[in-house]
């Protein structure tokens, strides 16, 4: 049976009259990275506030290590990142991650050697942060929310602004605290293919509703490829479709259609043509993260996604 570090229960959270997150129900296994996937405006920072205690909700609750009440004392067993790290820009790293731990109170102060090992950034020596890279810096945000030896992280556009050298960077570190360190991982990012790297699930938030929660293998198999076709008769189309047993279809805006399952190019296009329906498109297409999520929510321009509150 799955342990659930997270669970939320109809969590919604109003401003004003406008709900930023409503009626979430969402489940991240222990172990797992999970993806949180979402346009701009969808929810997601708002969601991982309510998650560490930085808002609160408006109706629903919050499930952490399996409690639901004073969630104070296992709220310590969570680091965050939420968008971009606070960084003393004159201090070293070490400088950084004392003036932190003393904050937070931790009294060991070997958990500075082991965060800065747990993100690569054990040789900067006297570096100061302001001499950093934004890869060098995000990394030193991520050894602050290690810091308190946490077994849930939660990070918000970590990746955001990167180069391509920064973004494997912290996707390299992120896969080694999954891996040796069993840390469970929820982490936003609108750059979707990076996600598709490191999750091991996904959620799919829209207009404050999680629309979607799916393993990686699970999208894996959903993704796997269609067959594009494009004509300029949908109703005909279909009807053809049904005729040929290729039911497993969905129709798009105007007359497209993506088909799942084994399609026989010659025979389909030799019925649409005898049918006289005529054929713009007919292709066969690996669907990707990004296309899957576009399409999920409803086509391009209810896809326009970058950071997000």
């Amino acid at each position: 049976m799955a342990e659930y570090i997270l669970k939320t229960h109809g969590l919604s959270k109003i401003y004003g009259k406008k709900p930023a997150v409503s009626a979430v129900d969402m489940e991240i296994e222990r172990g797992s990275i999970y993806g949180f996937i979402g346009k701009n405006g969808a929810g997601k920072t708002t969601l991982m506030r309510i998650v560490c205690g930085l808002a609160s909700p408006t109706e629903g609750s919050v499930e952490l290590f399996g409690k639901t009440n004073d969630l104070t004392e296992v709220r310590a067993k969570v680091g965050s990142m939420i968008e971009m790290p606070s960084l003393y820009k004159n201090l070293t790293a070490v400088q950084n991650l004392e003036v932190q731990r003393r904050v937070m109170g931790i009294e060991d102060k070997g958990c500075i050697q082991r965060a800065l090992e747990a993100v690569d950034l054990t040789d900067t020596g006297k570096k100061k942060a302001k001499q950093f890279s934004l890869g060098m810096k995000q990394r030193l945000g991520l050894a602050i929310a290690l810091l308190g030896d946490p077994e849930f992280l939660i990070l918000d556009e970590p990746i955001n602004g990167m180069d391509p050298v920064g973004i494997t960077e912290v996707r390299e570190a992120l896969l080694s605290l999954a891996r040796d360190k069993g840390i469970t991982i929820l982490i936003s990012s609108h750059i979707l293919t990076e996600l598709h790297h490191v999750a091991t699930h996904y959620g799919i938030i829209h207009d404050g509703k999680l629309i979607k929660q799916v393993s990686a293998a699970e999208l894996d198999a959903e993704c796997q490829h269609y067959t594009r076709l494009v004509t300029n008769n949908a109703e005909k189309t279909k009807e053809i479709l049904h005729n040929l047993g290729l039911t497993n279809y969905k129709a798009l805006d105007g007359s497209e259609f993506h088909i799942s399952g084994e399609v026989k190019p010659e025979e389909l296009t030799a019925a649409l043509l005898g049918a006289g329906v005529g054929i713009s498109a007919i292709s066969d297409v690996m669907q990707d993260l990004e296309s899957y999520f576009i399409e999920l929510i409803g086509g391009t321009e209810a896809a326009r996604i970058g950071g997000d509150k």
